[in-house]
């Protein structure tokens, strides 16, 4: 079935058009609010956010949404979405949302919703929702609507839950690391917890002001946080995006760590320690190949997903695993949080780094990468990648890849873009496919 407001990874868009209007925002809220009035007890909602300027006016229309249908509405401001998962299981609310478009740019915003268990919706509970969204509310009588209060040390218990994953007979005293909390959701929390374990930290990103979050801070911009490891000479750079969900590294040298590097330390890591379930690590279709080759040769088997977190986090809850990811920096820690965190994530390549008494471009290097490439074509409208000349383009490019190599072209689902993806052995092949074959798409957009 075609979706109408969600996509990968929530509802999200440019604010005040389309989806992502206060009177939308207010329907998700009546819907999925109805969709979990279960049960005779008080029912309430967890509902966080990012830095974004909007973000006061979605909160505000998804808060009028649940209490006109009888929820009561718990605030915690701006927090990290794994934050808002940890919080809406532990508070025992009946469903968790963070407003936030993740490394998006200010003017886009969206809706993340979690069950009462963290994790994020099924297909089917968005689908329900999605029909609901369009359809008159059942308001709830004057007499029982729903109240909404601010909670204010929400911020001081993730932080507890965050540090609790660290190793208790670890510190980070005399460790320089430079922390890039993109101007969003972490901007408090990250540098308070790794201060709070000895570091010595560095802060980017974290003067927020509505309008600056991910603008060339955060893991999509890791530019800024290499120059300044190199500039404080730092044994570690750390970034975040928006909604603090995902985790890329610089390393002492200033080379960029994705996150198909983190979960060969981390997996590697577990695996010696007899600690990794299932004896595999599950990750999505763009993860590199040499990731797999390396696990392979760690006796570690590497399952592949769709693109997309909460479909790697199905595959490890269907599986037993305990660790996955996505080369973006979204990795999933099982054991720990119920979706990707950055912090977390953070705070094992920290405790890895210190047990290890290497420097961090000795470390964080696990494997060396096949050549890939990846590029993103913008687009209007259509279906560009039903383009006669657009297929035949891509047909070519899978015959000159041959076993040599892949090909990997999709739509995004959460901007109007087609990502065109190549690996191979040859990386000059590459860069020509996928110029090839991103150039047909533009001509056909």
């Amino acid at each position: 079935m075609a979706r109408k407001y969600f996509g990968t990874d929530g509802i999200r868009g440019r604010t005040n058009e389309g989806a992502l209007t206060p009177e939308t925002a207010m329907r998700v809220g009546q819907a999925a609010g109805a969709h979990f009035l279960r049960g005779s007890h008080r029912h309430r909602v967890l509902i966080g956010k990012d830095t974004r300027l909007s973000g006061y006016m979605m909160e505000s229309a998804l808060t009028a949404g649940f209490t006109s249908v009888g929820m009561d509405v718990t605030l915690v401001g701006p927090m990290p979405t794994p934050a808002v998962a940890m919080l809406t299981r532990s508070m025992r609310a009946d469903l968790g949302v963070m407003i936030s478009a993740s490394h998006n740019p200010y003017v886009d915003n969206g809706i993340k919703l979690f069950g009462p268990d963290g994790y994020k919706l099924s297909d089917d509970a968005e689908l329900a929702i999605e029909k609901a969204i369009d359809l008159p509310p059942t308001l709830a009588p004057a007499e029982t609507i729903g109240r909404a209060r601010r909670v204010d040390d929400a911020q001081g218990r993730y932080i507890s839950t965050a540090k609790s994953t660290f190793p208790d007979h670890l510190r980070l005293d005399g460790l320089r690391i430079v922390l890039d909390c993109a101007n969003g959701a972490a901007y408090k929390v990250a540098p308070d917890a790794l201060w709070e374990l000895g570091a010595d930290v560095i802060p980017l990103g974290v003067s927020p002001n509505g309008c600056n979050i991910n603008d060339k801070v955060g893991s999509t911009h890791p530019a800024t946080l290499v120059a300044k490891v190199k500039e404080t000479r730092a044994d570690i750079g750390l970034a975040l995006d928006g909604d603090a969900d995902r985790l890329i590294v610089v390393d002492d040298r200033g080379e960029v760590v994705d996150g198909d590097q983190l979960m060969a330390l981390i997996a590697s890591s577990a695996a010696k320690a007899g600690t990794l379930k299932g004896d595999g690590v599950v990750a999505t279709v763009m993860s590199n190949l040499g990731l797999e080759r390396f696990l392979w040769g760690q006796g570690i088997a590497l399952h592949r997903t769709p693109v997309g977190d909460r479909y790697v986090v199905e595959a490890m809850r269907a599986g037993g695993y305990n660790i996955g990811g996505e080369q973006s920096g979204h990795i999933v820690l099982a054991d720990y949080a119920t979706t990707g965190d950055g912090l977390i994530a953070a705070l094992q390549v920290l405790a890895a780094l210190v047990e290890s008494e290497k420097p961090a471009h000795e470390l964080l290097k696990q494997f060396d990468p096949l050549p890939q490439l990846l590029k993103n074509v913008r687009f209007a409208g259509g279906q560009p990648l039903e383009d006669d000349k657009v297929k035949a383009a891509i047909a070519d490019a899978e015959k000159e890849l041959g076993g040599i190599g892949r090909l990997l072209i999709r739509k995004s689902g959460t901007e109007p873009l087609i990502r065109v993806m190549a690996e191979g052995e040859d990386e000059a092949l590459v860069g020509q496919v996928v110029d090839r074959i991103c150039e047909a798409v533009r001509k056909a957009a």
